[in-house]
């Protein structure tokens, strides 16, 4: 049961970054005025919060599926 034993890797990977990092930065263009040959644009930054609970939440998830793939390996 490799395939266990992997995907749990990953999960823990993906666990430990979603607690060392708080949130994901995203810069969006829109488009405030449009008139005619004007078009005036803005960046608008927003912060995607990753919770605390859905990094510890992998890390359990990912220990489990690497003990049970040891397990029947």
């Amino acid at each position: 049961m490799k395939s266990l034993v992997l995907v749990g890797i990953v999960l823990i990977a993906l666990g430990v970054a979603g607690l060392v990092v708080q949130g994901i930065s995203v810069t969006e263009r829109r488009t405030v005025l449009d008139v005619g040959p004007v078009k005036l644009q803005a960046d608008e930054q927003r912060v995607i919060p990753i919770p605390a609970i859905a990094g510890i939440a992998a890390v359990v998830i990912g220990l489990g599926l690497v003990l049970v793939g040891r397990r029947r390996a």
